[in-house]
């Protein structure tokens, strides 16, 4: 009866190790794809400030209003 009884914990025990190795493997797949998805959202936010940077610089150089009237 003991032997059955530590077959058992041990049977529990490595199921789960495997679960807690699965969601692990799981998890870090997941921080991956939010790092990428983070590291995409600051380029595409530099890009865009450069832009309208660039928009900006544009159209004050294009305005015919005298400078202190802005």
């Amino acid at each position: 009866m003991k032997n059955i009884l530590f077959i058992g914990a041990l049977a529990i025990s490595i199921g789960l190790i495997i679960f807690l190795y699965q969601r692990l493997i799981t998890t870090e797949a997941a921080l991956r794809v939010a790092e990428q998805h983070f590291t995409d959202c600051q380029q595409v936010t530099f890009q865009l400030q450069n832009e309208l940077s660039t928009d900006k610089k544009g159209a004050a150089a294009t305005t015919t209003t005298a400078p202190s009237a802005r």
